[in-house]
């Protein structure tokens, strides 16, 4: 049978840590017991739910720790675009070449890249490869994945990605369009380069963002 989760989470994180829970299935409708509360909730019959159906054949596959994964989504997700009529700016480009990992993300007007070096190339069918992983897959994984050393397998298809770990396996679309060439739009050499010291730069913006307009949250940088 098919039940909404989130109805039966909200039910479950207002019962205590140790309590025992049974779960009752009858025609149309579920009766969750728990101490001296019963729930009925509406049900939907199994075959009725749309399972994914998995590519046929996987391009490259590699391994990644969790942390490493979650930190590098961190550090590019905020440049996706949001909603945009552009969709393939709406999530996260991964790039698998070799031994490394690039994610890129952009919005029109910013643009945030980050690479990790993997321990092992990617395999497979191809040992290069990438994919527009979709804004709501990116902000799930970020939520899922842990901030520990175990391993994360990623497996990209031609319109499908799979990733492995724990207990969890993540089947997800992508997103089906041409990601603009950041290589191009990165500055290769720059005529001014100024290195600041992280914690004095962040405590500044901290300060003036405080007067900064809600709709532009802009500060200028006189150097």
């Amino acid at each position: 049978t098919t039940i909404g989760a989130r109805k039966l989470m909200d039910i479950l994180k207002t019962m205590p840590a140790d309590q025992t829970v049974t779960l009752e299935a009858n025609a149309d409708k579920i009766l969750l017991k728990g101490g001296k509360s019963r729930f009925t909730l509406q049900s939907l019959p199994a075959p009725d739910f749309p399972l994914v159906q998995e590519a046929p054949s996987f391009g490259p596959t590699f391994s990644v720790p969790q942390k490493t994964l979650k930190d590098l989504m961190h550090q590019v997700s905020f440049a996706m675009a949001v909603q945009d009529i552009r969709y393939y700016l709406n999530g996260i480009l991964f790039v698998a070449e070799g031994q490394q990992l690039s994610l890129v993300a952009t919005d029109g007007h910013r643009l945030a890249y980050a690479a990790a070096t993997l321990d092992a190339p990617a395999s497979g069918a191809a040992t290069s490869g990438d994919a527009i992983l979709p804004r709501k897959t990116v902000l799930e994984l970020a939520r899922q994945l842990a901030d520990t050393e175990d391993e994360l397998e990623i497996l990209i298809a031609g319109n499908q990605a799979v990733f492995r770990f724990g207990s969890i396996e993540l089947v997800t679309k992508l997103i089906d369009g041409k990601f603009p060439d950041y290589e191009r739009v990165i500055p290769q050499a720059h005529p001014r380069v100024q290195m600041l010291e992280r914690q004095p730069l962040l405590a500044g913006l901290q300060r003036a963002a405080i007067l900064t307009a809600e709709k532009f949250r802009g500060v200028r940088l006189v150097f």
